[in-house]
């Protein structure tokens, strides 16, 4: 009987402990999620072959129906080791609602430095980087739909060792 008593508040510890270590992961779960920023939308376009051609564009659209809201934009690029420079030359471009065009802007990308290599997240021979392009103010937006086209304009046509290019935006905090 005595055993059978000690298994039973054993079991009860055991039972105890379990919903403890449950409240707590939820609790570092809702910190975490707490602290990181909302992606909006993220679309990144594969480069066929690793060769991107100057008028190969990478493209997509997007939605905002919050407008008090401010938002980041990035440019998210993915290259490899063998990219031959330190930076990339992209010719932006985003149509606003109720405007016909994409309205372009040249921005520059640093991927790396000689001193310090690669920028971003990598694995392998593979890098990723996330440029902040832009910030967008809520009283600039307007509700509606979006487009974007990002071009290369480096000397090299086509550019290699460039796998994919998008477009992240996020929330700003």
């Amino acid at each position: 009987m005595y055993i059978f008593a000690n298994v039973a508040s054993a079991t009860n510890m055991m039972i105890t402990f379990f919903k403890k270590i449950k409240i707590a992961t939820a609790v570092v779960m809702l910190f975490l999620a707490s602290c990181t920023q909302t992606t909006l939308y993220e679309n990144n376009s594969n480069i066929p072959s690793m060769q991107w051609k100057s008028n190969v564009a990478a493209t997509g659209d997007f939605i905002i129906n919050d407008t008090t809201s401010n938002y980041n934009l990035f440019i998210v690029i993915r290259h490899t080791d063998a990219y031959d420079y330190n930076n990339i030359w992209l010719n932006v471009g985003l149509q606003t609602p109720g405007v016909d065009s994409l309205q372009y802007q040249k921005v520059n990308v640093p991927l790396g430095a000689d001193d310090t290599g690669w920028k971003g997240i990598g694995m392998n021979d593979i890098w990723e980087v996330r440029a902040l392009i832009a910030r967008l103010p809520a009283n600039q937006l307007k509700k509606g739909s979006y487009k974007y086209s990002i071009y290369q304009i480096m000397r090299d046509n086509p550019l290699l060792h460039v796998m994919s290019v998008g477009l992240r935006i996020e929330k700003a905090p």
